[in-house]
């Protein structure tokens, strides 16, 4: 893997006339946050060596170089998903090749399904934990090259990040929740009895993405700040039917409060 690793890498740096500080993973719906960066270069992901393509609607398949708040950032315009089809490897490659870019912070944004009764669509959810109920990308052979065999995972979302973000969002007025985000692969959506188990283990919200690449970024000792956005929710007497189109315009929706919080998050002192 580090071969192909370092020939993405390459095949980048070749493009691009800076190195990011920061890389940003846009969930369903959430890419708009790329209006606020002053893009420098853009990369679609076909003409990436080794890179998977995005093939799910509201995942536009780019990878966003520029500057935001004053940081060089490379954003992900649209990310990859275990239900696709790909390898945990495959879903996670773009974390390892971000690492050799020479990021020093991963922040991951999701949609997700709310557990919590007090939890309103649209509502957004810093991730404190997680529970992963999908195959674990670091099964396999490990490269000590890239990190130890049995990373821990005691602190997998910053505390101090996680802190500043709360700062940040109480001095802009924004209502924030912070929870347990469960990872499970999809592609469907939970079933009612579903819901109710996740939120028995101790889920406050469930989606089928982002686990695996705070694993990946921990693995490699990399801090993550990580954000959900409450889509739909699977509390009793609330569930209701739910399509992706509903999901991507809930996230949408919600989309200004999470931009603003990443913008102003990264003009603090957090790496």
């Amino acid at each position: 893997m580090l071969e192909k690793i370092l020939q993405t890498s390459s095949y980048i740096k070749g493009k691009i006339s800076a190195m990011p500080e920061i890389g940003i993973i846009l969930g369903t719906g959430l890419g708009g946050l790329v209006e606020e960066i002053e893009v420098e270069h853009a990369i679609p992901y076909q003409d990436i060596p080794n890179f998977p393509v995005s093939t799910v609607h509201g995942h536009k398949g780019q990878l966003i170089f520029g500057n935001l708040s004053g940081r060089k950032i490379v954003a992900m315009q649209g990310r990859f998903h275990y239900y696709e089809g790909y390898s945990m490897e495959e879903v996670t490659f773009p974390v390892r090749v971000m690492k050799d870019l020479g990021i020093k912070l991963l922040i991951v944004s999701n949609a997700s399904g709310g557990l919590k009764q007090t939890f309103e669509v649209g509502d957004l959810m810093f991730i404190s934990d997680h529970i992963n109920l999908m195959p674990n990308p670091l099964i396999g052979k490990n490269d000590d090259k890239l990190g130890p065999r049995f990373p821990d995972m005691s602190e997998a979302y910053d505390h101090k990040i996680l802190q500043t973000a709360h700062n940040v969002a109480r001095k802009a007025g924004i209502k924030v929740h912070e929870g347990v985000y469960v990872a499970v692969s999809g592609p469907t959506f939970e079933t009612p009895a579903e819901y109710y188990y996740i939120h028995v283990i101790g889920g406050d919200a469930v989606g089928m993405s982002t686990v695996p690449e705070v694993i990946v970024a921990r693995h490699m000792n990399l801090p993550v700040f990580a954000v959900s956005v409450i889509s739909d929710l699977g509390v009793k007497g609330k569930i209701v039917q739910i399509s992706h189109e509903e999901v991507i315009d809930a996230a949408a929706a919600a989309q200004p409060k999470m931009t603003m919080i990443i913008k102003e998050l990264l003009k603090e002192n957090i790496i």
